[in-house]
């Protein structure tokens, strides 16, 4: 993501602070959203759902500003892709996932579908990656088992900072 944010600096500096500013907006809300999960284990729809115009606005107007709205079809396809494939996850083994965890996806979509499909892979894989390697230390240590639920928020909001900061993903 760092390369848009260096392309739109050269470009239109309006669009570099709007995507900063979004950026910045989801590392606020991955703290919250994390520490709360951790807590409690709910992933609360009072800071899901207001992502979701906060991204819709900061990104598209970063997009528009900067004369790129092709990616306002992979913000578009990102978020959608996202949300449906973690609803599916969802409808298929409900105790496996949460619909925090379903309606999180699709803001993770539209960022990490922003910064490319490369990046909605990687973002979405890596989640899934650490949750494992997390799961199978509680199990390696017998603080857990295959059944042990964990809170997968952190984790997806880690692959998808992984996927957005990794220089290799650009």
């Amino acid at each position: 993501m760092w390369g848009i944010v260096g392309d739109y600096w050269i470009q239109q500096r309006a669009a570099a602070w709007l995507l900063l500013a979004a950026l910045g907006y989801l590392a606020v809300l991955a703290v919250l959203l994390a520490a709360e999960d951790i807590r409690s284990r709910r992933l609360p729809d009072r800071l899901v759902l207001p992502a979701y115009p906060a991204a819709i606005g900061l990104l598209s107007s970063a997009a528009v500003l900067a004369g790129d709205p092709g990616r306002l079809a992979g913000m578009a396809g990102g978020g959608l892709a996202l949300l449906g494939g973690y609803f599916l996850l969802r409808v298929l083994n409900p105790a496996g996932l949460g619909l925090g965890d379903v309606k999180l996806a699709g803001v993770l979509g539209m960022f990490l579908g922003y910064a490319g499909w490369m990046q909605v892979a990687a973002g979405t894989a890596a989640g899934f990656v650490l949750g494992g390697i997390w799961g199978l230390g509680l199990i390696l240590t017998g603080r857990g088992t295959g059944k042990t639920r964990i809170a997968f928020g952190p984790f997806m909001l880690a692959g998808a900072a992984v996927a957005l900061l990794a220089p290799g993903l650009q």
